[in-house]
């Protein structure tokens, strides 16, 4: 059924309507943050490689830092670079990078826009 307003009452109704639905956005889009780092985080410890430090892969977390979910290597954060990208060798040469963060990071991009159109859809 349809309410019927005058037009004094119109811009309450209005402001009203466009609060509900800010908030209705602002809620979707902390749920789809968090929902994306902690996917991120799953990703992250299934794809990460494995070697003498096998604890690396079990190191990762979400963290919400204000407003923002940050993903990290709580364990090993050093070897992150590392891993990713590769280094020197101590007699030289180089070992080469295992591109691991990088390919969930995009992931985790495409995955926040799709859900992000959704939310301010309806």
């Amino acid at each position: 059924m349809v309410a019927k307003t005058s037009i004094d009452n119109l811009a309450n109704e209005i402001t009203s309507a466009l609060a509900e639905y800010t908030t209705e956005v602002e809620e979707g889009l902390e749920k789809a943050k968090e929902d994306n780092a902690k996917k991120g985080v799953k990703t992250l410890k299934a794809t990460s490689p494995v070697g003498k430090r096998r604890k690396y892969y079990k190191g990762w977390r979400a963290k919400k830092i204000g407003t923002a979910w940050v993903v990290h290597n709580a364990t090993d954060y050093q070897l992150t670079h590392l891993l990713e990208k590769g280094h020197a060798k101590v007699g030289g040469g180089r070992v080469a990078g295992r591109p691991h963060i990088a390919p969930v990071e995009e992931q985790i991009i495409v995955g926040y826009e799709k859900q992000l159109e959704k939310v301010i859809k309806g």
